[in-house]
């Protein structure tokens, strides 16, 4: 990698897909080849690298990367001495935080964490459980898991501690949920020198408030709308916006043209009371990202 340019590691594995729509969403045209660890990015001041999450913030505190993307729970198993830069609150399904649970089989009999006094847990979060349960005074025996975690209790332990964002895979495993060991969501996460850096820094500035500004779009949409100035008072009482509508002149100095964000949900209500307010031209429109 060219060290003039910023060294971006882009997460492989369940955040893959997210995070390259949400670049899109941003601004940015991700690539990612499926014989190549490095995507290509219609940048030509960032170089990407693709790097499990699990393994980004120990490359990003080495100084292998300027910054990457990885969950919290990552840098808190790994204690990874780096930068938060912005919490991004998305997940592989969803614009939502994910949760690391404590998990029984449904017939088990523990109803607590202190219930697993003695027992085996199986995890890949291990340090993290293994902090959890001192902090709770409960001594259990925490061992990795490669995968299919959720198949291994009963039989080859005796709960799990897994990551969940609906449930739906837990219920189907015939788990139930005893606690929540951790909340996560997606960082952006630096090297302290990249962050001091002129260039690095203000890139790295530059991207957190793009891909934020994606993230806020979510669930919006945008409003234009012609009104006459007699009516405009009651349009503005009709509607709701992420901070104050934009009124703008028109060519006929008794109208104004009123541009406005709204959550997507609401435009079916918001409609008919607009059109009874005297709003003309009423236009939805998409939104890519909203600029903060």
């Amino acid at each position: 990698m060219n060290p003039a340019k910023l060294r971006l590691g882009i997460p492989k594995g369940s955040l893959q897909e997210a995070t390259v729509n949400l670049f899109r969403r941003a601004g940015f045209n991700l690539q990612i080849s499926s014989r190549s660890y490095y995507p290509a990015i219609d940048d030509p001041e960032i170089e990407c690298m693709l790097i499990r999450a699990q393994e980004m913030a120990r490359y990003v505190q080495d100084g292998v990367l300027d910054a990457g993307l990885t969950g919290r729970d990552w840098v808190l198993e790994n204690q990874a001495q780096v930068s938060v830069v912005e919490d991004l609150v998305y997940a592989k399904q969803s614009f939502t935080k994910v949760r690391w649970v404590l998990a029984v089989p449904e017939a088990s009999p523990v109803r607590r964490v202190a219930d697993l006094e003695g027992k085996v847990i199986a995890t890949e979060l291990v340090e993290v459980t293994r902090r959890y349960l001192a902090s709770n005074g409960v001594q259990a025996r925490v061992e990795f898991s490669w995968g299919a975690t959720e198949v291994k209790a009963p039989d080859l332990a005796d709960a799990i501690v897994e990551v969940t964002e609906t449930g739906s895979s837990l219920r189907a495993n015939r788990l139930r949920i005893v606690e929540t060991v951790l909340e996560s969501n997606t960082q952006l996460i630096a090297h302290p020198a990249a962050v001091a850096d002129t260039f690095k820094g203000g890139k790295i500035a530059s991207l957190a408030l793009l891909l934020r500004a994606a993230i806020a779009a979510d669930g919006n949409v945008g409003l234009m709308l012609n009104v006459a100035r007699a009516d405009l008072p009651q349009v503005l009482a009709v509607l709701p916006a992420l901070q104050r509508p934009t009124i703008a002149p028109l060519s006929d100095s008794d109208w104004v043209a009123v541009n406005t964000v709204i959550e997507e949900r609401l435009v079916r209500e918001l409609l008919p009371r607009l059109k009874a307010a005297r709003a003309q031209g009423i236009v939805e429109y998409p939104l890519n990202k909203i600029v903060l």
